[in-house]
């Protein structure tokens, strides 16, 4: 039985090109199967899945569970990501089903925009360094709280979180960028598997001047250093409200709708713009219109079965 879940002057050194998984896991669950949505998608073997309860609202028939997926034997993080997973915990010992973005790195070229934002970079420098290389430091730790504190809000990222995110193995790599005169200007930590994944996790950035889109300028240029080294996909985190808007700058890009890998941006918009309280997506006209079938067949197509 399917089941559904509602040039320019760049400078690249390298480190360390590993991939990183995490141990494999066993779990007493119902297995699940995966299927082809597309030609150009692998099949993996079965992940085990856990259902984790959340507030209900029993009046309107809506029971919501969070998915929960651990690896299998011989499976690696990167068939999670595939599945439209993203690492649950930083020992990577769990993921979660949600919506997020990935950009297509073997299709996507720069745009006009992309260009425009690497123009203003010119003479910025960019390091791609492994983590055991890395030169972590307390006063590094100490600024990027400080700049957590300021973009992201209180105690969303506190001592022990960024601790046990840099302890984990969800972080394998960093991008370490300076100005021409070796100035410090962000960082980004990294999960890297070559080819298939290169999960764009956190960045912190120098704040003091936005007119220079450093934000903007770190993302596109990993992108332009992950075509480069051959990269299959660049993961870009969640996109559950209009904040993450910043991440749609690159065409194409997909995101992972609860069954299936899209690239349709006026489904995204549908998504980040009507709020459905008491309702389920499935069942209304408006987000149906917007898929390729109704859900019997999305069910057909789905990658999770039962069994």
């Amino acid at each position: 039985m399917p089941v559904h879940a509602s040039g320019q002057n760049h400078v690249l050194d390298h480190h360390r090109l590993a991939a990183v998984t995490p141990s494999s896991l066993k779990s007493a669950v119902v297995p699940f199967r995966n299927r082809h949505l597309a030609p150009s998608v692998a099949l993996w073997s079965p992940v085990k899945l856990l259902f984790s309860e959340t507030t209900p609202d029993y009046a309107h028939y809506l029971y919501p569970y969070v998915v929960w997926a651990f690896l299998e034997p011989g499976e690696v993080a990167a068939d999670a990501f595939e599945a439209g997973f993203l690492p649950g915990n930083p020992e990577m010992e769990r993921f979660h089903l949600v919506r997020n973005l990935r950009v297509p790195l073997r299709e996507w070229k720069p745009s006009s925009e992309n260009r425009r934002i690497l123009r203003k970079g010119e003479g910025v420098r960019m390091e791609l360094i492994a983590k055991g290389d890395f030169p972590d430091t307390p006063e590094r730790r100490e600024r990027w709280l400080t700049y957590a504190e300021e973009r992201f809000g209180p105690g969303i990222m506190h001592r022990e979180r960024l601790n046990r995110l840099l302890a984990g193995p969800v972080i394998s790599h960093f991008l370490y960028f300076t100005d021409a005169e070796g100035r410090e200007l962000g960082t980004v930590l990294m999960y890297l598997e070559a080819p298939r994944v290169a999960y764009y996790y956190y960045a912190f950035f120098e704040l003091s001047d936005p007119t220079r889109n450093l934000g903007m300028l770190m993302m596109t240029r990993a992108a332009e250093a992950l075509v480069r080294e051959g990269f299959e996909h660049l993961y870009l985190g969640t996109c559950v409200t209009p904040k993450a808007r910043y991440k749609l700058q690159f065409e194409p890009i997909e995101f992972f709708n609860g069954f299936r890998w899209s690239r349709q941006r006026k489904e995204l918009r549908h998504l980040l713009e009507t709020d459905l309280p008491g309702r389920h997506r499935l069942d209304t006209p408006e987000f149906l219109a917007l898929q390729p079938g109704p859900p019997a067949e999305l069910a057909r197509v789905s990658r999770f079965r039962v069994g």
